[in-house]
C-alpha cells in the first residue's frame, strides 16, 4: 500500500471513530457518517476545509509539525497514533528514487548473548521488528518452546499466532494478542516505510490470514512497552506475567522482552518448575553432545 492510501485510511478511521458529542462538537441534521464529518475536524483543528480534505487524500508532505499537532488534538490521537502520524508525514517528504532491499540484520554479539544467559528467574528474550524471536535465556526459549517447534512458525511470533492454530490455546488472550501485534506491526511499517523483510512479512499475513487481514484493515498501532500476558504452556499449565520491553539501540529495530510472575502465586512456582525443566533439558543436550565429541576424537 502506497503512504497516499495509508495517509488517506489512517484519518479516515481515526475521523470514524469520534462522535460529535466526544470532540463537543453540536450535531446537527441528519448524518451520513458515524463520526466526524471533515469540515468539524477541520474546524477543530484550526484550517480550512480544502486543506484536510486535501491531507485526508493522503497529502502530507510538506505539512508543519504544528498542523500535523493539532491534527492530532482534534482527532484524539494518543502517543502511538500521534508518532505514526508524523512517520506518515515523514514518508510522504520527496525522497530520491531508490529500489526497496533487505536491510543487514543486526547479529546476536556475543556479549548480548551472555548477559541474556546470566539471568535465571526470568523469561527473557529479543526479537526484531519482523517478530523473528533472535535471542533468548534458556527459560525464556523453555517458554517460547511451541513457537520454536512450530516449523512454519519459523520461530517467528507473528506467523505463530496467525497461522497456527495451536496458538489460540498457547495464548488464552488470543484476540488481544492478536490486534497488539498488528498493531505493533502497522506502527513499524509506518515507521520504517522502506524495509522489505517487513513488508513482505505484512504481504504473506495479509494473504494468508482473514484474521489478519480484518484487524490490518482498522489502522490500529499501539506501543508494546509493559502489561500483562497469559500463556498455557503445555508443560506446566496457566501462567500469567507482568512484562516489561526495551529497545536495544546498537541493534536497531530489535526489542529486549522481560516476564516476571507475582511473589507467591501459582505463576511463580510454574516458573520454578519450568526452569529446572529447562536445566535438565540443556544438561542433557550438553551431555550428549559431549558424548558425540568424545566418539569423534
Amino acid at each position: 500500500m502506497d503512504n497516499k492510501t495509508e495517509v488517506s485510511e489512517f484519518l479516515r478511521t481515526r475521523r470514524a471513530r469520534i462522535s460529535p458529542e466526544q470532540a463537543g462538537v453540536i450535531a446537527g441534521g441528519r448524518r451520513r457518517v458515524s463520526g466526524l464529518r471533515r469540515e468539524e475536524v477541520a474546524f477543530l483543528a484550526g484550517m480550512s476545509s480544502d486543506y484536510y480534505a486535501k491531507m485526508e487524500r493522503g497529502h502530507l508532505a510538506g505539512v508543519s509539525t504544528e498542523v500535523l499537532a493539532a491534527l492530532a488534538r482534534a482527532l484524539q490521537l494518543d502517543e502511538a497514533e500521534t508518532e505514526h502520524l508524523y512517520d506518515l508525514a515523514r514518508g510522504a517528504a520527496p525522497t530520491p528514487a531508490r529500489r526497496r532491499s533487505r536491510a543487514p540484520e543486526p547479529v546476536v554479539r556475543p556479549s548480548l548473548q551472555r548477559f541474556l544467559d546470566t539471568i535465571t528467574g526470568t523469561p527473557t528474550w529479543v526479537r526484531n521488528r519482523q517478530m523473528d524471536i533472535v535471542a533468548t535465556n534458556p527459560l525464556g526459549r523453555a517458554l517460547l518452546s511451541p513457537v520454536f517447534e512450530d516449523r512454519a512458525s519459523r520461530g517467528n511470533n507473528a506467523r505463530f499466532t496467525f497461522f497456527n492454530p495451536a496458538a489460540r490455546i498457547y495464548y488464552p488472550d488470543w484476540e488481544q494478542g492478536a490486534s497488539s501485534i498488528v498493531a505493533t506491526l502497522r506502527s513499524d511499517a509506518g515507521r520504517n516505510p522502506h524495509d522489505k523483510g517487513l513488508t513482505d512479512l505484512i504481504g504473506e499475513l495479509v494473504t494468508r490470514s482473514d484474521d489478519f487481514r480484518l484487524r490490518w484493515a482498522a489502522h490500529d498501532v499501539r506501543y508494546h512497552r509493559t502489561g500483562v500476558k497469559r500463556i498455557y504452556h503445555p508443560e506446566v499449565g496457566d501462567l500469567e506475567f507482568s512484562y516489561e520491553a526495551f529497545d536495544l539501540p546498537d541493534s536497531p529495530g530489535w526489542s529486549m522482552y522481560a516476564c516476571t510472575t507475582a511473589v507467591g502465586s501459582p505463576s511463580e512456582e510454574r516458573i520454578a518448575l519450568l526452569s529446572s525443566l529447562a536445566v535438565t533439558t540443556s544438561d542433557s543436550t550438553d551431555t550428549s553432545a559431549q558424548r558425540n565429541s568424545n566418539l569423534d576424537r
